[in-house]
């Protein structure tokens, strides 16, 4: 059995007795793992970059200024280490740079360089071409209401403690 197809066999094991919810939930799942599936595969053959590598550059493109390490972990949901360590690559590889924070020397702002922003802006181009083909099943009107209802869901996870 392929991954995709073990993937696709937890959401086919579900029963009609099941609750809605629960199908939806293993559904969402399914399409969220097959799409990142999709882009890490992407980004490897095409960038030989990482998904963590990419969202790491996404978050310094946002923010011209640079982002103090804690910033970028909070940001990106991950510890401290996992941030250094794909930091010292990038800088290694002349994508990002570390600069001092003048009122606090023990701190520094990682930033995009000029290899780096020409890197991503090729990379989140192709990545924008891979997240509107993955949604190519739904019209417009769909993406819409889909991205209406999901936002119904959010607001109710961040309002119940």
């Amino acid at each position: 059995m392929t991954e995709e197809a073990a993937v696709l066999d937890l959401e086919a094991r579900l029963h009609s007795e099941h609750p809605e919810a629960l199908r939806l939930w293993l559904r969402l799942l399914t399409c969220t793992q097959l799409i990142e599936k999709r882009i890490r595969s992407g980004l490897r053959e095409r960038f030989g970059t990482t998904l963590p590598r990419f969202d790491l550059m996404a978050q310094l493109e946002r923010h011209p200024e640079g982002l103090k390490m804690k910033e970028l972990s909070a940001r990106l949901m991950v510890t401290g280490g996992n941030v250094t360590g794909i930091t010292d690559q990038l800088v290694a590889e002349g994508l990002v740079e570390r600069v001092e924070v003048e009122e606090d020397r023990r701190a520094f702002r990682v930033r995009l360089t000029p290899a780096g922003h020409a890197a991503f802006a090729d990379m989140a181009q192709v990545h924008e071409a891979w997240i509107v083909e993955a949604f190519s099943a739904l019209s417009d009107r769909d993406m819409t209401q889909l991205y209406r209802l999901l936002g119904k869901v959010k607001a109710q996870q961040t309002t119940t403690p």
